[in-house]
């Protein structure tokens, strides 16, 4: 008998969904959200910074060119002329990638659209490890870029259910916001949990007597995947979804957490600055005292290479939060 070669993961893995293989997916639920939600307010105006196709913004502008704006690669004058649109009245949603909205347009963000409070929104795309194409693509800090920022809120959603709800809730939001955007073929996961979307607010997909997750983002996914393979360990795991980050629903999060269960946080974001330091605040601030063990990115630019090798490397693969709560429950 012949040993098997591992199948190598070429570059077009690189660029793939997040999604586990089989995985139901829904395709460019933001685009088609913000479209259908167009057609009922013609207040709604899309914008890109050449990125239309790598945020899902082609299908709005497809179904409302005369609505659709593109700005080229000038991530200021996006949020400038986003700004501007909301002066006079329009409801603006400004795409372009995560890491070009925080590192390159931020004091546009601030000072034109936060600090007056303008009703524009945010969109950015390859949040976190959802590329593989390096730091220069990589958000892994851009939540804790913008926690700082008075009057933004936060929305890192887990799926295509939280995408689809949120864009209408986003719109009829006073200020600005910044959703943090999962693009191409998102998996569905919520409708299974009795769930909806409310800005603000947190919510308790499971109960779980040994251990509580509190999670956002896509990391919500997986959450749910390592409760499941942690009850057959004998591991009763309650999973808190959280995905508005700011404002944070502190009382629904420790409510959960004031217990003698262990609490993980997880987050697609580095460990400086997001949900583990939003929750591990929030529990000081009310003197619980509990331990929180993160699982997030590190404190480090990440490599390039292909998604599932990265988040086995760098610990948000499902395996890899068994073994962490495993090995933290002793």
């Amino acid at each position: 008998m012949t040993a098997t070669t591992p199948k190598r993961l070429t570059t077009s893995a690189m660029i793939a969904s997040f999604a586990d293989p089989g995985q139901r997916t829904t395709s460019a639920p933001f685009g088609h959200a913000l479209a259908a939600l167009a057609e009922a307010d013609d207040r709604i105006v899309g914008l890109t910074a050449d990125l239309g196709k790598y945020t899902d913004m082609h299908v709005f502008a497809e179904a409302h060119p005369d609505r659709f704006f593109q700005m080229g690669m000038a991530e200021q004058l996006l949020l400038g002329a986003a700004a501007g649109m909301a002066e006079v009245g329009l409801v603006p949603f400004a795409s372009t990638y995560s890491v070009f909205a925080a590192r390159r347009a931020y004091d546009f963000l601030c000072l034109d659209i936060a600090e007056p409070n303008l009703n524009v929104n945010i969109v950015g795309g390859l949040p976190g490890l959802t590329t593989g194409y390096g730091p220069s693509h990589q958000a892994t800090e851009d939540v804790a870029i913008f926690r700082g920022m008075p009057n933004l809120t936060i929305v890192d959603p887990c799926d295509a259910v939280d995408i689809e709800q949120a864009v209408p809730q986003l719109a009829a939001a006073e200020g600005p916001t910044y959703l943090r955007l999962l693009r191409g073929k998102v998996p569905t996961v919520l409708d299974e949990y009795d769930y909806s979307f409310r800005l603000g607010k947190a919510a308790v997909l499971r109960g779980g007597s040994d251990v509580v997750f509190v999670s956002s983002g896509l990391m919500t996914m997986r959450a749910l995947q390592a409760a499941e393979e942690l009850a057959k360990h004998r591991v009763d795991v309650a999973v808190v979804h959280t995905p508005t980050i700011k404002p944070f629903d502190a009382d629904t999060v420790l409510s959960e957490v004031d217990s003698d269960r262990l609490v993980v946080t997880l987050e697609n974001h580095t460990v400086v600055g997001g949900l583990f330091e939003t929750v591990a605040s929030a529990v000081v601030s009310r003197g619980l005292g509990k331990r929180i063990v993160p699982i997030a990115l590190p404190d480090a630019f990440l490599d390039a290479g292909a998604l599932p090798t990265l988040h086995e490397r760098y610990g948000l693969a499902t395996d890899t939060i068994v073994n962490k709560v495993l090995g933290a429950l002793g």
